[in-house]
This record gives C-alpha cells, structure tokens and sequence, in this order.
C-alpha cells in the first residue's frame, strides 16, 4: 500500500502551522484570509484536545510582525512561535530540531502562502523521510498561487486534505467524535459542515 493511502493517524501527527501573519493575510481575499485564520484556529484546537503537538512560525518577525493575534492566543501554554528566516522550515536548525523532538513522523501543514512557505516546507519535510499531509482549506495565497502549490505538492508525493477530512481520520470513531462535540467545548468554524 502506497504511505499516501494510509489514513492520517493523530498518534503520529504534528500540526505545523505555517506564517499566518498580519502582512500576510492582507495579501488575500478577505474571505479567504477569515477562512485560513478560522480553519487553522480550529485545527489547533482540535490538535491540543488530541494531544497532536503543534509547531507555529512566523517569517522573519522583526519585519513582518508576529502569528496573527487569534491564533497566538490559543497556542498551548509554554509554546512558541518560531522566527522563521527561510522559506521552507527544514533549512532552520531550530525548526527542524522542533519538529523532530515532537517523534511525531506525520507532518500536518496548514497556513500561508500555498507555492512558498508550505509547498517548501513540505517538500523539505518529504526529503528528511517525513509523511507530509496539506490541509487544502487551511491554506492560502494571493491569485492562483493556491492551486499552483496544493499541485506542485500533491505531485510530489503529499497527501492533499480538508479540515474535515483530517478532523474525521484523526477522531476514527463515532464514539470519539461524539466526546469531541459534548466535552471539547471547541465549535466548528463558519461554512466547515461536520455532520
């Protein structure tokens, strides 16, 4: 069975959360910008009720200013967001040492900008043997740069999901979807159908 075939496993899993900036997000459609912020607010919420560790960074902070402040405030206590001085995170030591101590081998990308940052990240993490999975509706960029990078990715070998299909393959189960809506507290983000 080919490893993109395989069902995503919350065990195994690491959300990375890629430069959702201020700067950034400006660059987009309005509703586009509203949708990735929701939509990977969301997925770390999910992640932290999942005990799937979550990676956040942010390009060169000093210019472009911090993560966005709505998902900086539901970032685990004693996490940090990561001054990212490349474009694909696995050229920073920092980052890359991060994402490894996690022992998580799924790399789950979410954020901006779709052909740059994660399409860079995600073929770095592919090169150091990682399973790399891109939640399509959890990422963006300006024009067609969305649909030029979910390609250039799914080419390479990443797997190419939504915010609902992760959130269903990391709960697995009736039953754990079930606790999921009466004790997580956590609702779902405008327009995400989870019936």
């Amino acid at each position: 069975m080919r490893e993109t075939a395989k069902l995503i496993e919350a065990a195994d899993s690491l959300l990375l959360v890629i430069d959702v900036q201020d700067k950034f997000l400006v660059r987009l459609a309005q509703e586009d910008a509203q949708r990735v912020v929701e939509r990977c607010r969301w997925l770390m919420q999910v992640a932290a009720w999942l005990a799937v560790p979550t990676c956040v960074t942010a390009e060169e902070i000093a210019v472009m200013g911090p993560t966005t402040g709505a998902l900086r405030d539901c970032m685990a206590t004693g996490s940090s967001e990561h001054d990212k001085m490349v474009f694909g995170l696995t050229g920073q030591a920092d980052i890359l040492e991060a994402v490894a101590a996690t022992g998580r081998r799924t790399a789950v990308l979410t954020g901006l900008e779709t052909d740059v940052c994660v399409a860079q990240s995600a073929l770095g993490l592919l090169e150091q043997g990682y399973r790399v999975v891109v939640v399509a509706d959890a990422c963006a960029s300006p024009q067609e740069g969305h649909d030029y990078g979910l390609l250039r990715m799914r080419d390479a070998g990443v797997t190419v999901t939504s915010s609902k299909g992760l959130f269903f393959e990391w709960v697995r189960d009736v039953e754990r979807c079930h606790d999921f809506f009466r004790n997580s507290g956590i609702g779902v983000p405008e327009g995400l159908y989870i019936g």
